[in-house]
């Protein structure tokens, strides 16, 4: 136990290990006591021997904050681990509240905190599935259990609105069956029906499902709490088992000799300052 305690947030990734940052299992290795919901504390099993393991169940966020910011504050070093980015839709959020409220303040409070940040589900997923989110994108949460479904509606509007490619956490649940409908309704006013989806269940997981459709089609496929959905904006395609957004480059650069074909648009970046020999691609 330390004299001062200590508290990391930390965000595991998908959950395999192989996506697992240095500094995150660095945490969870310094820790004396690992807090988090049953289901991700059994994904980082196997790096909890000999420390003390406080596990919750869904819809007990507030508690495991609350102890884990007591721990700390009785001197422990204390691992709140959530998996993808903690700071994403995670409990980091939760924590400072509470550190807020407490009136915590860094240096002179009886412990530090540290966030840890992890590959978050739209990274994962995107990964999986080519290069969609290469041009501007939102993340939105379909549940609606802490955010009316009059905001996220107006959200959903906005980002078809905006033609951004959109990221649906939470999609669905066993009693949340009506939201992803609507979702597809309203962003079916704003996009074309054959705009490029991806659904993907448990991502870098035990069980990943990967299922390419089309926004038309989305709600067809099995969709539950462990998937994320991206859906392209207007140029987004698919390419064999692949969605691309193009970032834009072809609309100012002839691809193959890296020739500038429209004078318009900023100036040339360093990538483009080629070598003497410099030959295009055939």
């Amino acid at each position: 136990m330390s004299a001062k305690g200590e508290l990391y947030l930390v965000g595991f990734g998908p959950g395999s290990h192989d996506h697992l940052t240095f500094r995150a299992k660095q945490a969870i290795e310094q820790a004396n006591v690992v807090v988090g919901y049953r289901t991700y504390i059994d994904l980082v099993r196997d790096l909890l021997e000999g420390k003390e393991v406080i596990s919750t169940g869904m819809t007990e966020e507030i508690d495991r904050a609350r102890s884990a910011v007591e721990r700390a504050g009785q001197g422990d070093r204390v691992a709140l681990v959530s998996s993808g980015d903690v700071g994403i839709y995670g409990m980091a959020g939760l924590v400072f509240e509470l550190l807020s409220a407490m009136k915590w303040t860094p240096g002179e409070s009886d412990f530090s905190v540290e966030v840890i940040p992890g590959i978050t589900a739209l990274s994962a997923v995107s990964s999986l599935v080519g290069a969609s989110l290469t041009h501007d994108f939102v993340a939105i949460s379909l549940s609606d259990l802490l955010t009316p479904w009059p905001i996220i509606e107006k959200r959903l509007n906005a980002a078809g609105q905006g033609d951004f490619v959109v990221a649906l956490y939470n999609p669905q649940s066993k009693r949340r069956d009506w939201q992803l409908g609507k979702a597809q309704e309203i962003l079916l006013t704003y996009k074309k029906p054959e705009t490029p989806v991806a659904v993907v269940k448990s991502a870098y997981r035990e069980g990943e499902r990967i299922v390419l459709t089309t926004l038309d089609k989305m709600a067809e496929a099995e969709i539950g709490m462990l998937t994320t959905i991206l859906i392209g904006n207007e140029s987004t395609f698919r390419y064999l088992d692949f969605l691309i957004t193009p970032r834009g480059y072809s609309g100012k650069y002839n691809l193959d000799s890296g020739e500038i074909i429209h004078k318009g648009i900023d100036r040339p970046g360093l990538s483009l300052n080629r070598p003497a020999d410099f030959e295009p691609l055939k």
